[in-house]
C-alpha cells in the first residue's frame, strides 16, 4: 500500500488564501515583467530627479522637457528594438543594425540632396518621400539579404551581422566618401521632431481622445470575445481598474507634452513671420505629441498585432520555441527567416528617416552601437536570449529604460566611460534576470 501523505497538502496550506497583491494580478491579468519594467522605470526617473536635486539644487530629469526629449530620443532606438524582438525570438542575433542605419540614412541623403533635386527639381513636393522610399528600400534588400544567408546558406547570424555591421559601415563611408549630407528636405526635417514636428495641443488632444476610445474598445470587444468562446471573465472591479489606467495613462501622456512650450526665441520668429497678436500674458504654444514619437507608438502597435494577431506571429514563436518542431509542423522556417530579417530592416530604414531627420543631416557615424543599445532594449524587456519568449511593448520600455538611463547620467555629469561601463552592467544584469526568471518558471 503507498503511503500519499507526503504528496498531499495540509489543510492549512490547501485553504491559505493568496496574498492581496496575487490576487490582484490574477483579477486583471497583469504581467508582472511588465509592472518589474514600469516599477524599474519610475524608480529611475524619481532616483535621477532627486539626485539632481541634492547636488545641483534642483531636478531636472521630472521635467515636461526633458520628458519629451526623453521620448524623442527613444524613438530611434524603439522603432529598431520591435523588430530586434522577432530576431531573438527565433533564436538569432542582428549586429549589423546600427550601420544598416547608418548606411540608410547616407542613401537617402545622397538621394534627395544629390539626385533627386536634378531629376524633379529641388523642393518638389515628391522629394522627401522618395527619399523615404529609397532608405526603406535599402533597409528592407539588405535585410533581406542577411536572412538569405542565414536560412539558406547556413551561415550563423552572428557571422552574417558581424560581417555586416563592418561592410555597411565601410559602404556608408564610399557613398558620400565620408561627406555630412545636409541640409536635408525642410518636410523630411519634420519627421524629426522639434517645435515644427509636432501636433499641437489640439492634435494631441485628439490623439489622446483616439487612444481612450482604443482602450474603451479593446476592453469591450475582449470581454465580448471571453464570453463568445466561454473564457472566464474579469471582475468588474478589474475591467474598470484597466480602463481607468489606461485612459489614465493616455490622458496624463497629453498633459505632459502639452505642458512644455515652444522656446521664446522661436515664438517671437512665429510671431514675425504670421504677424499674430500676442497676447498680454505672452503667448505660449505647446510642442504637442513629436512626430517621431508617434511613428514609434504606431510601429508598436501594428508590430503588436502582427506577433498577437496573425498566423506569422504564431510561427515566429513556434519557430523560437522548438525549430524543428516547427519545421515539421509544415513551417517554411527558412522563408521565415528571410521575412523577419527583411522586416527588421525594413524598420531599421523607418529608424534612420527619424535618426536623420532629428540631426538635420546624415553622416558616416549615424547609428554607431546602436546595434548595442537595441539589443539591450529588447532584453530588458523581457526577450529571452533562448528564443520563444518576447514582446513588443517590452522592448519599447526597455527602450526608455536604456535611453533614461544615458539621459540621466549625461544630466548629472558622468562621463561616456561611466555611461558605458554602467549600460554593459545593466545588460548583463538583465540577461541574468531572465535566466533566473526561466530557472523558475520551470
Amino acid at each position: 500500500m503507498t503511503d500519499n501523505t507526503a504528496d498531499t497538502p495540509a489543510p492549512a496550506a490547501r485553504n491559505r488564501p493568496d496574498g492581496l497583491f496575487n490576487r490582484f494580478i490574477k483579477a486583471t491579468e497583469m504581467d508582472t515583467r511588465l509592472l518589474g519594467m514600469i516599477g524599474a522605470l519610475a524608480l529611475i526617473w524619481v532616483g535621477f530627479h532627486l539626485y539632481g536635486q541634492l547636488v545641483n539644487g534642483f531636478g531636472a530629469f521630472l521635467t515636461p522637457r526633458n520628458l519629451w526629449n526623453l521620448s524623442v530620443q527613444t524613438a530611434s532606438i524603439g522603432i529598431m528594438a520591435t523588430g530586434m524582438v522577432l530576431v531573438i525570438v527565433t533564436r538569432h542575433i542582428d549586429l549589423s543594425i546600427g550601420s544598416v542605419l547608418g548606411f540608410c540614412a547616407m542613401i537617402m541623403g545622397v538621394t534627395q540632396v544629390y539626385i533627386l533635386p536634378q531629376l524633379i527639381g529641388l523642393g518638389h513636393p515628391l522629394l522627401w518621400i522618395l527619399a523615404i522610399c529609397s532608405g526603406l528600400l535599402v533597409g528592407t534588400m539588405v535585410g533581406a539579404l542577411h536572412g538569405f544567408l542565414i536560412a539558406y546558406g547556413k551561415i550563423p547570424a552572428f557571422i552574417v551581422t558581424l560581417g555586416g555591421l563592418l561592410v555597411w559601415r565601410g559602404a556608408a563611408f564610399l557613398v558620400a566618401r565620408g561627406e555630412t549630407i545636409s541640409p536635408v528636405d525642410p518636410t523630411f526635417a519634420l519627421l524629426g521632431g522639434g517645435p515644427y514636428g509636432a501636433i499641437g495641443a489640439t492634435g494631441s488632444w485628439i490623439i489622446g481622445a483616439i487612444g481612450c476610445a482604443a482602450v474603451l474598445g479593446m476592453m469591450w470587444l475582449g470581454r465580448k470575445r471571453r464570453r463568445g468562446f466561454g473564457f472566464a471573465m474579469r471582475p468588474v472591479w478589474a475591467e474598470t481598474f484597466l480602463a481607468i489606467a489606461g485612459c489614465g495613462a493616455v490622458i496624463g501622456a497629453v498633459l505632459l507634452v502639452n505642458a512644455y512650450y515652444w522656446p521664446k526665441g522661436i515664438v517671437k520668429r512665429h510671431v514675425a513671420e504670421t504677424g499674430i497678436t500676442v497676447p498680454e500674458g505672452g503667448l505660449f504654444i505647446s510642442h504637442g505629441f513629436a512626430i517621431p514619437v508617434l511613428i514609434l507608438v504606431a510601429v508598436a502597435i501594428l508590430m503588436t498585432i502582427l506577433m498577437s494577431r496573425t498566423r506569422f506571429g504564431r510561427y515566429v514563436y513556434a519557430i523560437g520555441g522548438n525549430p524543428e518542431a516547427a519545421e515539421l509542423a509544415g513551417i517554411n522556417t527558412r522563408w521565415m527567416t528571410v521575412k523577419i530579417f527583411a522586416l527588421t530592416g525594413f524598420l531599421t530604414g523607418l529608424s534612420a528617416v527619424v535618426a536623420s531627420a532629428r540631426l538635420g543631416s546624415a553622416t558616416n557615424s549615424l547609428g554607431t552601437l546602436d546595434e548595442l543599445y537595441v539589443i539591450a532594449a529588447a532584453v530588458i524587456g523581457g526577450t529571452s536570449l533562448a528564443g520563444g519568449i518576447g514582446t513588443i511593448y517590452g522592448a519599447v520600455l526597455g527602450a526608455f529604460v536604456m535611453q533614461s538611463l544615458q539621459t540621466g547620467m549625461v544630466l548629472i555629469g558622468f562621463d561616456a566611460a561611466i555611461q558605458q561601463v554602467v549600460v554593459g552592467s545593466v545588460l548583463v544584469f538583465a540577461v541574468f534576470l531572465d535566466i533566473l526568471y526561466r530557472r523558475n518558471s520551470k
